[in-house]
């Protein structure tokens, strides 16, 4: 039997400063089985997924297979504990980007913004009701705050309205870029009370009259995700179907600084990828009567992706001790997330780079790493607004407008 050494050895080969070493062993089962589950079910058709922009089938009931939010492996030690470990989080996101950014994403949407949105927003009749059936896939949900004209300013610009009839809710607005909203059954909608000026969230289903929904065509990056237009016209929500915990843009940030952190796991898992991509493509592809991986310029490209994917781990590291206390600092999250992605935008130019002509290839898997690096640069607050984050906390001044 392998010790938990071999198997972390075989499962993260690429992690030279040994963070995966707090792991526990119930944990490192949950992420092998990740790792199996993709490997063997979904790693033939990914590149054909990506290029046509579909989802495997049966990809979201096989990750609820995994029980990756509550099963009895991850809370040994733990007792008491409602999330799995930081750790565990950092590594099971990272997992799923080095597989592939486009289906990490597509979980992440449901296990992070949207199921926190329930975790946090929801009254404890609302947990009881939603918070299971959502970890372990026998719902699915999004997070539907982001808007056709307001995206970093919807803090300010929160257009979608909602107005107060009796215990109803009538509902107004649009929404875009609301990941996996075509499939989702509940759906959290972001929408200010007319009456107050504060936002507040509903649960609103997708089938139910008043809502449009309508797949975003043409991307260039994730392109397995089905990124959504909402459109709602006078939508009805009764009141005990609005989050009640969710009154405020405290509220609606706890969420986003809680997730963030996440975008800066999955930019180094797909650092990881697409350092694992460029090595099999130069150990397999032969110029000048030797392997690419022989030449030093090869060689020099490699090293630098190596050295993007150590620091943005450590990075990670750092930052799930930091959360695994209680501190969910603004500014260490956006620092995670502007390096990191930025850290990866550079890795997967160099890996494109290395593999030539090829590198610009779906049937070649450097082409997904590129491709999506640009989304992850954008998503879940873009480069510059995480900068102007970490100058305010420098200088006190907002830069924002």
């Amino acid at each position: 039997m392998a010790t938990k050494e071999e198997r972390l050895k075989k499962l993260f080969p690429e992690d030279v400063l040994r963070i995966s070493e707090d792991l526990s062993e119930g944990e490192l089962t949950i992420l092998e089985n990740l790792y199996e589950l993709l490997e063997s079910k979904y790693r033939k058709d990914l590149n054909t997924h990506w290029s046509n922009c579909t989802v495997p089938e049966g990809f979201f009931e096989d990750m609820g297979t995994l029980e990756y939010k509550y099963s009895p492996l991850l809370y040994e030690g733990r007792e008491g504990a409602d999330t799995p470990s930081l750790i565990f989080q950092f590594f099971f996101a990272y997992t799923m980007a080095r597989f592939d950014p486009s289906l990490a994403t597509l979980n992440g949407v449901h296990s992070g913004l949207g199921f926190y949105s329930f975790l946090y927003g929801g009254d404890d009749a609302q947990k009881e009701k939603y918070i299971k059936k959502l970890a372990n896939h026998e719902l699915r949900t999004c997070f539907a705050l982001t808007e056709p004209d307001h995206g970093s300013d919807v803090a300010w610009g929160l257009q979608t309205t909602a107005r107060r009839e009796g215990d109803k809710w009538i509902i107004n607005g649009a929404k875009r870029w609301i990941g996996g909203a075509n499939v989702a059954d509940v759906i959290p909608v972001y929408a200010r009370d007319v009456e107050t000026g504060k936002p507040k969230a509903f649960i609103v289903r997708r089938d139910q009259p008043g809502v449009e929904v309508s797949v975003i065509q043409n991307k260039i990056a994730l392109r397995i995700v089905p990124n959504c237009d909402i459109t709602l016209t006078d939508v009805v929500v009764e009141e005990s179907e609005r989050l009640q915990k969710i009154n405020s843009f405290k509220d609606i940030a706890r969420i986003l600084y809680t997730t963030r952190a996440g975008v800066s796991f999955m930019a180094t898992g797909a650092i990881a990828g697409a350092l694992e991509a460029t090595l099999k493509y130069v150990n397999g592809r032969t110029q000048f009567g030797k392997k690419l991986s022989q030449f030093q310029l090869t060689q020099q490209k490699l090293a630098k992706m190596k050295s993007n994917l150590t620091t943005a781990m450590a990075l990670c590291a750092s930052i799930v001790r930091l959360q695994e206390k209680g501190d969910y600092n603004e500014v260490a999250t956006s620092i995670g997330k502007l390096n990191n992605a930025e850290m990866l935008r550079e890795a997967v130019a160099l890996g494109r780079s290395a593999c030539g002509g090829n590198g610009i290839v779906a049937d070649y898997d450097i082409a997904r790493f590129f491709a999506d690096a640009e989304a992850i640069y954008t998503y879940e607050g873009t480069h510059e607004m995480n900068s102007l984050i970490v100058g305010r906390s420098l200088t006190g001044e907002a830069a924002f407008n």
